[in-house]
């Protein structure tokens, strides 16, 4: 098995969640994977290329089934590939979405308002604060123009899904999520008293994701 970390938007590979689950899965023997989504550059990322990023990263490993673990947006980018993977050789086996932005962008898209999202588009750059960095960043408007062309609902995907997720996340909302995953017989949702980061229930979090993917919870 291999498993693959891909982190949220403004954050990085160095994440607490991809830190606590990589030390987990190592106890099992298992290397979590963490590519940088921002790179080259943070300021010029897509919802394109990152999903080209993570499916030539797992194209060029070892052929063994793939669980991905996505944080917010990494779970949208994590949806996608899974979806793509329909078909083709590269192999996802499990979904674990965090938080997951199946939206991705719209309560950011709305907070910005019409006006700044004009402005945005007329100068082709908006500052967003990257929480890793600790500052605000420009971001080309290439990001949301690009995102318009991703629908998570438009696509099928039946790959094994476990989502965790906060009942009072901030960012994304849970009603949102709730309505997306109901029906869909792949998915299971198990529901927090957190918030977005989903800081305050790492163990819990572990444990059933273990129970997900067949490990147990401790070694």
């Amino acid at each position: 098995m291999r498993a693959v970390y891909l982190h949220g938007f403004a954050s990085t590979p160095g994440a607490s969640k991809a830190r606590f689950f990589g030390e987990r899965l190592a106890a099992h023997g298992t290397v979590l994977e963490c590519p940088d989504l921002n790179a080259p550059d943070f300021s010029t990322l897509t919802v394109t290329r990152m999903i080209g990023h993570v499916e030539a990263l797992i194209d060029d490993g070892p052929p063994a089934p793939v669980v991905l673990v996505g944080s917010s947006l990494g779970a949208f980018v994590a949806w996608f590939v899974a979806a793509r993977a329909r078909g083709h050789q590269r192999r996802i086996s499990h979904l674990v979405l965090l938080a997951p932005a199946i939206d991705f962008g719209v309560n950011a898209w709305n907070e910005l308002g019409a006006e700044a999202l004009a402005q945005w588009r007329a100068t082709g750059w908006h500052p967003f604060m990257h929480y890793a960095y600790g500052e605000r960043r420009q971001v080309h408007y290439g990001l949301y123009d690009d995102k318009q062309r991703y629908d998570a609902a438009a696509v099928e995907v039946t790959t094994p899904t476990l989502v965790c997720m906060g009942r009072r996340d901030e960012v994304v909302s849970p009603a949102v999520v709730s309505a997306f995953f109901d029906g869909r017989t792949h998915a299971s949702v198990r529901w927090y008293y957190d918030g977005h980061q989903l800081l305050g229930h790492l163990d819990a979090m572990w444990r059933d994701t273990a129970a997900f993917l067949g490990l147990p919870a401790s070694r």
